[in-house]
């Protein structure tokens, strides 16, 4: 069949547009099982950081004996306040002393300058005296009198606590023919008042004599003029006379037990003070005028 030239040719349909995808944007939902460890590792950070803040130098000493110090455990503390912590124990070269190294406070950096004293703590119980009686229960510690020269980090401690703490005060040598029972923290004796104590005694450089240090206490310094006269006032000294009977003369019973040292000085002005080392004569008895100063 032929169409019509006045029929319209069929017009076609413009193709369909394909569909357009819809993109959905995908929220992040931060799961409540991570909050927990990264609140954590922030408290931790801060506590570090807090605590590298607090660290101060660290300081090394060495002793000839360190039984029940512990590092982690043992402190070290000025005027009863703990400033650092021991944190390694170790044996020297050839094992002939304990190394101790300790981490001070930032706080009491200044602790560590050279001149600082440092002696371990332990509960001691003799004729003299009976200290230290809480380490039995929290353990020993390691005591430090600060110094005042330039910074310094290693220092040699001392095996006991030093008899006089204070600064300031008299160094003078006592020589005698024999130590008798004088020694170290012996108490030394101005009209029956201690006023000083024994630090230390050694042979003379040519072994002749026996040289006993005495420390005097700052405020007694001046009574020990280059005229003052030393003696023994160690034990018992009796006298037995018609007149007067039996005389008997002790300083204290503190000095029969561990031995003790008095001194007099004559009231002349022309007589200068003694300075640091100068160097006594330690008699065994004193003369009646001495006893009269």
């Amino acid at each position: 069949m032929t169409a019509s030239p006045d029929t319209p040719e069929p017009v076609e349909a413009p193709p369909e547009a394909p569909p357009e995808a819809k993109i959905r944007r995908r929220r992040w939902h931060v799961s409540v099982i991570w909050v927990v460890p990264v609140v954590a590792a922030i408290v931790a950070g801060y506590l570090v950081y807090g605590r590298l803040q607090e660290l101060g130098p660290e300081i090394t000493i060495t002793f000839k004996d360190g039984d029940g110090v512990k590092a982690g455990q043992t402190e070290v503390r000025y005027r009863g306040v703990p400033i650092g912590e021991v944190t390694a124990v170790d044996l020297s070269d050839r094992a002939e002393n304990v190394v101790v190294q300790a981490r001070l406070r930032r706080s009491a950096a200044s602790i560590a300058r050279n001149g600082s004293v440092f002696w371990i703590v332990r509960p001691e119980v003799g004729p003299a005296s009976i200290s230290g009686l809480r380490t039995v229960f929290t353990g020993p510690y390691i005591q430090v009198l600060p110094g005042t020269g330039p910074p310094k980090t290693a220092f040699v401690g001392l095996d006991r606590p030093p008899p006089a703490l204070e600064r300031g005060g008299l160094k003078v040598i006592l020589a005698a023919a024999h130590l008798s029972s004088v020694g170290t923290g012996s108490p030394v004796y101005y009209r029956g008042i201690q006023v000083g104590a024994v630090t230390d005694t050694e042979l003379s450089r040519d072994a002749t004599a026996a040289h006993i240090h005495v420390f005097i206490g700052q405020r007694y310094a001046r009574l020990v003029r280059v005229g003052s006269r030393f003696w023994s006032a160690s034990g018992f000294d009796v006298t037995i006379s018609l007149r007067k009977g039996v005389e008997i003369s002790l300083e204290s019973l503190r000095s029969l037990v561990v031995g003790g040292i008095a001194f007099a000085t004559p009231e002349d002005p022309r007589s200068p003070p003694a300075r640091d080392g100068t160097i006594f004569v330690l008699h065994d008895k004193p003369d009646k005028e001495w006893l009269s100063w």
